[in-house]
């Protein structure tokens, strides 16, 4: 079983990005793919250029945050012989090398406004100029570009060029996070435990435990997919009773005894000093002129979102809801959404 990333899923949030993204790959305009850290932007920028008629050119990446500013436009753009201080040889850039094919910007809100005037220009004309030159090249590069920032809130702030964004627009594929990917979680949990049992020569792959398993599906996985990896790989290879199902998780591999800021547990035994017991917090104020109409209201809204999210198929919503078919056909009516979740 090979480590290569693989796009893994069935949620219809994860099948509307991926769907998003095939349709746009056949298309030569660039691509925004906006999603947090670990949801797999650079997946789908590769299934962009796979997918597309550059498939046979190069693909080639760049992380705008991994460069200091002053070598940024060097990398993107390249540069002559002498253009800088260590520039001993002429150098060709990221653009001139995606030539044919894909150029994936990851981290695109990092980039400096110098970067961003010099990139809107080779986006809008498909020329680039190197370093220390006064002759443009012709390139011909589609832009696929990540972030996890929401660039018109920076462009509001000043912080990203308004002409550039409205050029590299025009497609924006919003990823989501491992969270709203309802029923993703045990999919990838269980490849990626294969995957690691196969690594480690078990001779099958026992499961996961029940506490493992509600560990992984409670959990709130911040680092999304990538984070998710990690803690069943780090669970496989830490277990040692293979015949048996894997059932103790760690999510936080810093987590130790031994750190200074670790309050350590009070003995039973021991006295409690008096700054030690904390103040009794008071309980949450909830303010209600009628609790039917809440009630009413806030049903309706768990009924819509589950309807979005089953892209509303009434018989996934009410597998989701853990209602019966009826039971949710009596709520819809209820609520007069029968008409809507038909359309």
């Amino acid at each position: 079983m090979d480590r290569e990333a693989q796009f893994i899923g069935q949620s219809g949030p994860f099948l509307d990005a991926v769907e998003r993204a095939s349709r746009a790959a056949a298309l030569n305009r660039p691509v925004l793919v906006i999603g947090e850290r670990g949801t797999g932007k650079e997946l789908v920028a590769e299934r962009l250029h796979r997918l597309s008629p550059r498939w046979a050119g190069p693909l080639v990446t760049m992380n705008c945050a991994a460069l200091p500013e002053t070598l940024i436009e060097a990398e993107l753009f390249g540069h002559e012989a002498g253009a800088f201080t260590g520039a001993t040889k002429a150098r060709a850039g990221r653009f001139e090398e995606a030539d044919g094919g894909t150029l994936f910007l990851d981290e695109l809100a990092t980039l400096s406004q110098g970067a961003q005037e010099r990139l809107l220009r080779a986006v809008e004309y498909g020329e680039v100029t190197r370093i220390g030159s006064s002759r443009a090249i012709r390139v011909d590069a589609r832009i696929v570009a990540a972030t996890n920032e929401h660039l018109p809130a920076l462009v509001e702030r000043g912080r990203f060029r308004a002409d550039l964004l409205d050029r590299l627009c025009f497609e924006v594929i919003n990823l989501p996070p491992l969270r709203a990917r309802e029923g993703d979680i045990p999919v990838l949990a269980d490849h990626f435990a294969r995957r690691m049992a196969a690594e480690l020569g078990w001779p099958r792959w026992p499961g996961f435990g029940k506490h493992a398993a509600e560990q992984l599906e409670t959990y709130d996985w911040p680092g999304n997919v990538r984070e998710l990896r990690n803690v069943v790989e780090r669970a496989v290879y830490r277990w040692d009773e293979t015949d048996k199902p894997v059932d103790a998780i760690q999510f936080d591999p810093f987590a130790s005894p031994y750190r200074r800021d670790v309050v350590r547990p009070i003995r039973d035994d021991a006295p409690v000093p008096a700054t030690a017991t904390p103040s009794a917090a008071p309980p949450p104020s909830y303010h209600c002129d009628d609790l039917r109409a809440a009630c009413h209201a806030h049903e309706r809204q768990l009924l819509e979102a589950a309807l979005a999210r089953c892209r509303f198929n009434q018989r996934a919503t009410a597998a989701a809801l853990k209602l019966s078919y009826d039971q949710l056909r009596h709520a819809l009516r209820r609520h007069d959404l029968l008409e809507k979740a038909a359309g």
